[in-house]
C-alpha cells in the first residue's frame, strides 16, 4: 500500500507507541465484547476516551473505535464541551440491550 506521501506502508504497521496496530475489522468485531467493560467503567461517571482506554486496559486508537460505535448506535453520549486537555467525555445512556 502507498501512503500519500510516496512512501510504502506495511501491513504491520506500528503505532507510535510500539503495539503493532491491528486491523480496523478485528477491533470493530470486539465491539460488542468491549461494551460492557466501557459502560462498566463509566459507572462512576463520564469519562474521556484515554481515561476509558486506562480503566479498560486497552489501547486508546482502539477505544476511539468503540466509543464511536456505541455513540452511533446510543449507547454512550458525548457531554457537549472539552475538557482543558480538549478532549470530550462521554456517558451511558441508560440504554439497555433487548
Amino acid at each position: 500500500m502507498t501512503t500519500t506521501t510516496g512512501t510504502t506502508a506495511s501491513a504491520g504497521a506500528t503505532a507510535s507507541a510500539g503495539t503493532p496496530n491491528r486491523d480496523v475489522r478485528e477491533v470493530v468485531r470486539e465491539e460488542p465484547v468491549m461494551r460492557g467493560r466501557i459502560l462498566d467503567a463509566l459507572m462512576a461517571g463520564p469519562l474521556t476516551v484515554p481515561e476509558i482506554a486506562r480503566a479498560i486496559g486497552a489501547p486508546t486508537n482502539e477505544v476511539v473505535i468503540w466509543v464511536m460505535g456505541m455513540r452511533r448506535y446510543g449507547w454512550l453520549a458525548e457531554i457537549k464541551g472539552a475538557t482543558v486537555d480538549g478532549y470530550f467525555q462521554y456517558e451511558r445512556t441508560g440504554r439497555v440491550a433487548g
